[in-house]
């Protein structure tokens, strides 16, 4: 606790008041100031750089209420115009293009696009790369612009959906196994031709296969035999001629020799050959062919 003494005087007397003889100053002085001042300066100098850089980047990013550069905010979702690269996966539910313009995807490797599902596991992939286009997916559907499947690849089965398949390759199109259609054509003026080089060629429908040459010739050629088989019918041969040109003669008489006539006669095995027609048949006298 502090004392405080209180001297009296009366009129006419003095005191004498003692000197101070510490003096106490209140501040920073010397270095410390100089000091401060330097620090204040630097933090001031630094205040300035980042500002600067603030509007530097501002200004080179095109920073703007409604984005940043060629990138814009709307009520759809993002719009960007131009050219863009990206470093790293791009996630997106829609990628679309301006009404005017192309969309393009480039990469100086591959392009690949995948869906998953929602374990994070890939369900469809499209990868175009420098040598192949390679899709892994269920089913593959190209469809048109009305929304009709056009063409459509599974497991099972590839369809097409247009009203004509056109193969316009020089040697033609190559079926490993077999092939079902209603209808195979040739385009107009140009031959049709189903070829089997080392196998055999079957055609097979539950109610007939017709073969049709609306302005030529047909031509079946085999380098054995050629086999017309009907089960529950009969075969016809409906036309203004026949001609079997190569059929075998049997032993032809002095006495018909001028006639020029003969009867087609049938071996057990279903050979055909050529007999001298007379009053009654002659196949019997040639049966030998059939040995």
């Amino acid at each position: 606790m502090v004392r405080e003494q209180y001297a009296t005087t009366t009129e006419g007397t003095t005191i004498e008041r003692p000197e101070n003889k510490y003096v106490y100053k209140i501040g920073i002085y010397g270095w410390r100031k100089r000091c401060l001042y330097l620090f204040v300066l630097l933090l001031l100098i630094i205040l300035l750089v980042n500002f600067g850089l603030t509007i530097w980047i501002l200004k080179v990013m095109w920073f703007s209420p409604t984005g940043m550069g060629h990138l814009r905010v709307t009520n759809d979702g993002l719009r960007l115009e131009g050219e863009s690269e990206f470093l790293f996966p791009l996630y997106v539910k829609e990628i679309r293009s301006r009404v005017d313009s192309s969309l393009l995807l480039q990469s100086t490797q591959n392009v690949t696009v995948n869906a998953r599902n929602s374990e994070g596991n890939v369900t469809g992939r499209l990868k175009v790369g420098p040598k192949m286009v390679e899709v892994q997916s269920q089913q593959f559907q190209i469809k048109s612009k009305e929304g009709k499947p056009l063409f459509t690849v599974d497991e099972e089965e590839a369809v097409v959906g247009t009203g004509r398949l056109r193969v316009t390759g020089p040697e033609g199109a190559i079926f490993e196994h077999s092939v079902e259609t209603p209808l195979v054509r040739a385009d107009p003026f140009q031959e049709l031709r189903l070829e089997s080089p080392t196998r055999s060629l079957s055609m097979d429908a539950p109610k007939g296969v017709h073969i049709k040459a609306h302005a030529g010739k047909i031509e079946a050629l085999s380098q054995m035999d050629i086999t017309f088989h009907s089960s529950d019918g009969m075969l016809v041969l409906d036309a203004e001629t026949v001609r079997l040109p190569k059929l075998v003669q049997g032993t032809q008489g002095p006495a018909s020799s001028s006639q020029r006539l003969y009867e087609i006669c049938v071996c057990p095995d279903g050979k055909l050959y050529l007999s001298v027609a007379g009053v009654d048949t002659t196949c019997h006298e040639n049966s030998h062919i059939c040995l």
